[in-house]
């Protein structure tokens, strides 16, 4: 039997998967059914784009939701507890610079399901962040990334 992928993710990031699935439970669902009942009264199905639109948003709902589902069912919460505190670890908030003399950066190291970079959310799965995993406060660390080699020290692990 295959394992199963587990989806490494904080409390935090947990919540607000828990907090959309019953959005889309709750809310988007019974709309997308009630938009379907509406277009189905419109009469002939085969050239109805209403019909059409709402069952297509209705597979993204049901799509979405199996999705939330899976990674809740087969969620790893990071625990910290026994990590050095001045480690890169997933779920702590990093503060790093580019070499030479690049502006100090934050983010915070998170799974792949609460990954933001817009919002300084990296993912673990990133080249950056598995670059940074396991080194310390003050260590420089060469990182592969797509456009190359990178030089960063790591100024602050919160």
């Amino acid at each position: 039997m295959a394992e199963e992928k587990t989806f490494p993710m904080t409390l935090e990031g947990k919540k607000k998967l828990e907090d959309e699935l019953e959005e889309y439970r709750l809310k988007r669902r019974p709309e997308v059914i009630k938009r379907i009942k509406i277009a189905r009264s419109y009469g002939d199905l085969s050239e109805n784009s209403e019909y059409e639109s709402a069952k297509d948003e209705q597979a993204m709902v049901e799509s979405r939701i199996a999705q939330i589902e899976n990674m809740l069912q087969y969620a790893e919460i990071i625990d910290n507890e026994d990590v050095d505190k001045d480690e890169v670890s997933m779920g702590r908030t990093i503060t790093i610079q580019e070499l030479p003399d690049e502006e100090p950066e934050e983010y915070q190291i998170v799974g792949e399901s609460e990954s933001d970079p817009f919002n300084g959310k990296i993912s673990n799965e990133s080249p950056m962040a598995k670059g940074l995993l396991g080194h310390k406060v003050g260590e420089v660390v060469e990182v592969e990334v797509p456009n190359g080699t990178i030089k960063l020290k790591i100024i602050k692990v919160d």
